[in-house]
């Protein structure tokens, strides 16, 4: 993934949108946002998404199934996503959110700092996970080079 991968900010109300871009702007990242779940998903199968906050409840389609869509892609599956919501502690949906491979499920208003340093953690380790897949990817390509070429060497 290159590296000015965008944080996508996904809420139905403007006012949060707002906040996180504000919170975020000190890790100078690329952000973009989306006011609900159709939205992101396109955004996300666009690419160059390194990390996805995602209010849970919105119209349409939930966070929770924009996150059921992304994990089924295997372009999409390790994207981390941070789960936002303004309802307070729930069991079911922090099970259900953990279940389906979220990195973390933050209860709004969320803590400036807190979601910084989340941001940045989960973003730089996605970013690392993308560099090393490419060079498994290029290394596995050389191997697999340099053993057909003995064979395309070989008298016949």
């Amino acid at each position: 993934m290159p590296s000015d991968a965008k944080i996508l900010i996904v809420d139905d109300h403007e006012h949060t949108l707002f906040a996180l871009e504000s919170a975020l702007a000190p890790l100078g990242h690329r952000t973009d946002r989306a006011t609900n779940g159709d939205e992101a998903l396109k955004q996300v199968l666009r690419g160059q998404v390194g990390l996805l906050l995602l209010d849970v409840r919105m119209p349409g389609i939930s966070g929770l199934d924009v996150v059921r869509h992304l994990r089924r892609l295997k372009q999409t599956r390790h994207i981390p996503v941070i789960l936002l919501t303004g309802f307070g502690y729930d069991h079911d949906l922090t099970a259900t959110a953990f279940r389906l491979g979220v990195a973390d499920l933050l209860t709004k208003p969320v803590d400036p700092w807190v979601l910084r340093t989340k941001v940045h953690y989960l973003y730089d380790a996605h970013q690392r996970r993308q560099a090393l897949e490419e060079e498994v990817r290029v290394l596995r390509a050389r191997v697999a080079a340099q053993t057909r070429a003995p064979d395309a060497a070989a008298p016949a």
